[in-house]
């Protein structure tokens, strides 16, 4: 009698035998793959190298090899260093802020446009808000010390109309991150609402008559027709966010920064900047930076973790 045994090797033979044909028969395909493969080995994976400076007293004379080890020194000079508490909670209040308050809007942005009968109007909304988008970092800080001067200002002048003292608000600690995150939510909600609107546009529309025939008004079909449609599309996006929670854009930061409101804007991007470009600390700077990502990594990990449990909706 022959043996039927199937060889224990013969499934991963399989796999790879069906991988090759796949890459012949659709080689076009591939290629395409190929540049941005290409493009984030050299830029993405290639600097990783680089890292090792974090643990080292790195001299350009000496080069990375060659410059001598120091472990973890880097990274406890910055925990014990006076600015640590200031750095740690200044970027994540900023981006704890930005989540509580800049990531809903889009949604409700999306919702409110979704909602609109009128094609026109529709349009013109989504143009009014889009627009601002496109406005450079430079131009939307000038335009910010324009409306906010206390000499002549719109918002002070208005505040003055209604007798009240002049404000002082880009040089005022107190004010910052309210402006850094209203700017950051009036620039960037149209163009983020994009995403929830293309979403809306695919949800069943038989869906919302058969909830209309059951009774349900606009803001009951909204809840239980629009918001779970596009749950998936906002717990992915919440979970892109919280993957860069403690990176700020320091552009916009220091050009709004100023020695008055040095004690709400200064963040751990700024410092990076400041310290590692400017004077030339790029070891030290490596290991906050590192530091940083490390922090980055682990939130990403959880938040996904979470969601996948929760809402069984993941980035893996």
């Amino acid at each position: 009698m022959k043996s039927t045994a199937i060889p224990v090797d013969a499934a991963p033979r399989s796999k790879s035998r069906r991988l090759f044909k796949s890459i012949v028969s659709r080689y076009d395909l591939y290629l395409m793959l190929l540049l941005p493969i290409v493009w984030y080995l050299v830029f993405h994976y290639g600097p990783l190298y680089g890292l090792q400076i974090a643990f080292k007293n790195f001299s350009p004379a000496k080069g990375i090899l060659a410059s001598p080890w120091v472990g973890l020194e880097h990274f406890q000079r910055f925990v014990e260093s006076y600015y640590f508490w200031r750095l740690l909670w200044n970027t994540v209040s900023i981006n704890l802020f930005s989540l509580l308050f800049a990531f809903p809007i889009p949604i409700l942005l999306a919702l409110l446009i979704n909602e609109i009968r009128s094609k026109t109007f529709s349009k013109i909304v989504q143009n009014v808000t889009y627009i601002p988008h496109f406005i450079s970092v430079v131009v939307m800080v000038g335009m910010l010390m324009l409306f906010l001067s206390p000499r002549g200002g719109p918002v002070n002048s208005i505040l003055q109309a209604f007798g009240a003292a002049p404000v002082r608000f880009l040089d005022s600690a107190a004010w910052f991150k309210t402006i850094f995150i209203g700017s950051n939510i009036w620039q960037n909600m149209g163009w983020q609402s994009i995403i929830y609107i293309a979403a809306l546009s695919g949800v069943n529309p038989q869906l919302y008559e058969a909830a209309k025939m059951d009774g349900a008004g606009r803001l009951k079909r909204i809840w239980h027709v629009s918001v779970p449609g596009i749950l998936p599309v906002i717990v992915i996006l919440l979970i892109l966010d919280v993957g860069h929670f403690m990176n700020v854009g320091f552009e916009k930061i220091l050009l709004m920064q100023n020695n008055l409101n040095i004690q709400s804007s200064d963040v751990i991007s700024t410092f990076v900047y400041t310290t590692g470009i400017l004077k030339g600390e790029y070891s030290y700077t490596a290991a906050i930076g590192l530091f940083n990502s490390v922090i980055n990594l682990a939130l990403l990990v959880l938040v996904n973790r979470f969601a996948r449990k929760k809402a069984e909706t993941s980035l893996w």
